[in-house]
C-alpha cells in the first residue's frame, strides 16, 4: 500500500496546476488534495486562517471516515500558503500525520511576527505584500490562446515549465463560456483575504516544537524566504532543509526537481522516526 500525501496549493494557484509534479509523485504516493482552498462557505477566510486549518483536516477526516480499516497516517506537504495549513494541521491532528514539507513557506517569529500584526493593523501589509494587485487582478480573457500569451509574456510566468503555465492556463483560467471565453477560477477577493489575514501567532504556536518531523525546501531567489528568514524554519526543520533553484514559486519553475527534492525529504523523514 503506497504512502498518502496530502497536498495543500499556493494561494491563487487550484490544485489541478501542479499535476506535474503529482505524476511524478504517484508512483511511490497517493496524491490527495483540495481544488480550491477557502472556497468552501463553511471554512471561510479570517485572521490567522483557523478555518483553513480545518478545512484541510475536515478534508482528511473524510478519507480517514473511508477507509476500510485502521486509517493511515499521512504525509501533509504544501506550498506556500499551503505549507502553512499543512503546519497547522499538524498541530492540530498529529496523530493523523507522517510529516511536513512546506516549500517556500518560511515560519514568521520573534519580531517579524509583532510587526506583520501591527501592519495588518495599519492597513501597511497590504502594499508590502502581493495583496494590492491581486485586488486588480484580471479575470478575463477572449480565449485559451489570449490567456497563454497574456501569462508568457510576464517574466514571472515565462520562467514556469510549459506544462505547469498549459495547466494554469486550464484549470487556473478555465473555459467559462461556449465563446471560448475564460476566466480565473480562483476567487480573487479570497485570494485577497488570504495575503490579508496571514498568521502571526505561528511562531509562538511553535515555541515548545513540532510533534511530527519537518522537512523545508527554500527557493534561492525567494523575496518570501529574504523577507522572513528561516531561523524559525531552521528550529524546526533541523537538518531537513534544502535549496532550489528558482523564486518563491520553484515549483511551477522546476516541477520534476521540486518532486524529487519532496521524495527525498520524506525518506530522510521516515528513516528518522
Amino acid at each position: 500500500m503506497k504512502d498518502i500525501i496530502h497536498f495543500s496549493h499556493a494561494n491563487g494557484f487550484p490544485a489541478s496546476v501542479y499535476r506535474t509534479i503529482f505524476a511524478e509523485l504517484s508512483d511511490d504516493y497517493e496524491v490527495r488534495s483540495i481544488e480550491r482552498i477557502g472556497h468552501d462557505a463553511r471554512f471561510p477566510v479570517t485572521r490567522d486562517w483557523p478555518y483553513l486549518v480545518d478545512q484541510l483536516i475536515d478534508d482528511m477526516s473524510r478519507y480517514r471516515q473511508e477507509a476500510d480499516d485502521e486509517a493511515p497516517k499521512v504525509w501533509l506537504v504544501g506550498h506556500s500558503l499551503g505549507g502553512y495549513l499543512s503546519l497547522m494541521a499538524a498541530l492540530k491532528r498529529p496523530q493523523w500525520v507522517k510529516g511536513v514539507v512546506m516549500l517556500d513557506s518560511p515560519v514568521i517569529a520573534g519580531w517579524r511576527s509583532s510587526l506583520l500584526r501591527v501592519t495588518q493593523w495599519t492597513g501597511l501589509d497590504e502594499r508590502l505584500s502581493p495583496a494590492a494587485a491581486t485586488r486588480k487582478r484580471r479575470t478575463q480573457w477572449a480565449s485559451r490562446d489570449e490567456a497563454w500569451r497574456h501569462f508568457l509574456s510576464k517574466p514571472a510566468f515565462a520562467r514556469w515549465d510549459e506544462r505547469m503555465l498549459s495547466d494554469y492556463i486550464d484549470f487556473g483560467i478555465p473555459q467559462v463560456h461556449a465563446n471560448g471565453a475564460r476566466g480565473l477560477a480562483f476567487d480573487r477577493h479570497i485570494e485577497y483575504l488570504i495575503y490579508r489575514t496571514l498568521p502571526h501567532t505561528l511562531g509562538a504556536r511553535l515555541a515548545r516544537g513540532v510533534p511530527v518531523p519537518v522537512g523545508f525546501i527554500a527557493g534561492t531567489h525567494s523575496r518570501e524566504v529574504r523577507q522572513v528568514g528561516l531561523a524559525m524554519t531552521r528550529r524546526i526543520a533541523g537538518a531537513q532543509v534544502e535549496w532550489m533553484e528558482g523564486s518563491h514559486l520553484f515549483p511551477m519553475e522546476r516541477p520534476i526537481d521540486t518532486a524529487r527534492a519532496v521524495q527525498r525529504l520524506l525518506k530522510a523523514m521516515q528513516a528518522s522516526r
